[in-house]
């Protein structure tokens, strides 16, 4: 068994279900102390749900100076995974690490125990071969990220801000791939605005219209004019903005009753064409337009974020080239990451990791075929970017 593979399945094999760490980061630490790290925790979050998140770095041992300033470059990811849903549609225990049809089955299998994995196997093979690159290279990884991730990364950035920790390179190890790792690198990712509209009416009995004012016929012709509307065009990295509503509750579950409010949920996926500002004021102007009686309350989870060719993307398709033979996509497409976060502190941000078809289903896996491929792109990577370092 490879290295990648045995810690991959150490991994696994711990319970770690948000916002738990069953003790993954320890493990992790325990492996990149021999390497010359220094780790430390910046845990967050009350009693039972602290969020454990670790921030480890090594800085470059030079035996001779370096005319251009030493770049760091940080693999960041989660130890955390969903829930496992029922346990008896799986066909084997969804944390013991389970060989079958050449795939490794697993809660985190995917996402992302395996690209942790290979973090830390990439970063072994690579200091053995060079010692004295001229690389600073660090950890971030929190358990915190299927969660509200309100207490994992988004801590972590903050205390390295304040402490003004320069950061240049960072890859997330997400899943991304869509059939063979390295077919697919997000170089950036669509912003995360949510509204919850609660449009107020009278209540009143269904026989007797008159007499009240049903905020649902009210919301109605608003919400096909949202709905219709076309909100930017996106551009030639990013899709157009999207608008979808996700919930409607009205009705007090009595059919003979007109409610007194509806309340919908709605969320935007917006590309670097919108602002959350910009969209917060054109959904207002339709509102007041239909004379609503309402209350908007908004929630920014993320902005969008986009790293264009540049170091870390070209290091990335070469690795990728190199390893598989594949000309890799660059997509910003899918959902939020905790890219979001670290592009506040990081100029150049990109996910790399293996297929995701499986994520968050029963029997996640990820193919035996992968885990070796996944580790050399990341070791590959490092030794592009050192090599770039003292041209």
């Amino acid at each position: 068994m490879s290295p990648t593979r045995r810690l991959a399945e150490a991994l696994i094999a711990r319970a770690s279900v948000t916002p738990q760490d069953a003790g993954c980061l320890d493990l992790i630490a325990e492996h990149l102390a021999p390497l010359g790290f220094v780790s430390e925790r910046i845990d967050s979050g009350p009693g039972d749900f602290r969020v454990q998140n670790l921030w480890s770095k090594r800085l470059a041992t030079l035996d001779t100076p370096v005319q251009k300033a030493i770049k760091t470059i940080v693999f960041a990811g989660h130890t955390d995974v969903v829930p496992t849903g029922p346990l008896a549609e799986w066909a084997s225990d969804p944390f013991t690490p389970t060989e079958r049809d050449g795939k490794l089955y697993g809660r985190g299998s995917s996402d992302m125990k395996t690209s942790i994995a290979a973090f830390v196997v990439a970063v072994q093979e690579f200091l053995a071969t060079y010692p004295k690159a001229p690389l600073n290279i660090a950890f971030l990884l929190t358990s915190d990220e299927e969660g509200p991730a309100t207490d994992g990364t988004v801590v972590v950035c903050k205390a390295l801000k304040t402490r003004g920790e320069r950061l240049d390179y960072c890859i997330v190890g997400e899943p991304t791939a869509v059939e063979r790792t390295g077919d697919m690198v997000k170089n950036g990712r669509r912003g995360s605005l949510s509204g919850q509209l609660t449009v107020r009416g009278i209540q009143g009995h269904i026989a007797y219209p008159h007499l009240a004012r049903n905020p649902i016929h009210q919301l109605a012709p608003a919400l096909a004019e949202l709905t219709a509307m076309e909100w930017d065009h996106g551009n030639d990295f990013f899709p157009p903005t999207s608008w979808q509503t996700s919930n409607i509750h009205g009705g007090t579950g009595a059919s003979n009753i007109i409610p007194g409010q509806v309340v919908v949920d709605f969320n935007f996926r917006f590309s670097t064409e919108s602002s959350p500002a910009s969209l917060q004021s054109r959904v207002e102007a339709v509102l007041q337009k239909h004379q609503l009686d309402y209350e908007l309350k908004w929630t920014l989870s993320g902005l969008p974020f986009l790293t264009p060719p540049g170091d870390l993307v070209t290091a990335a398709q070469a690795a990728i080239h190199a390893e598989t033979g594949l000309q890799t996509e660059l997509s910003t497409t899918g959902g939020t990451s905790d890219g979001r976060f670290i592009a506040q502190i990081c100029p150049q941000v990109i996910e790399l990791g293996p297929p995701n078809a499986s994520i968050h289903k029963i029997d996640e896996h990820i193919a035996l075929a992968d885990i070796e491929p996944l580790k050399n792109i990341y070791r590959r990577v490092l030794e592009n970017l050192a090599a770039a370092a003292v041209r």
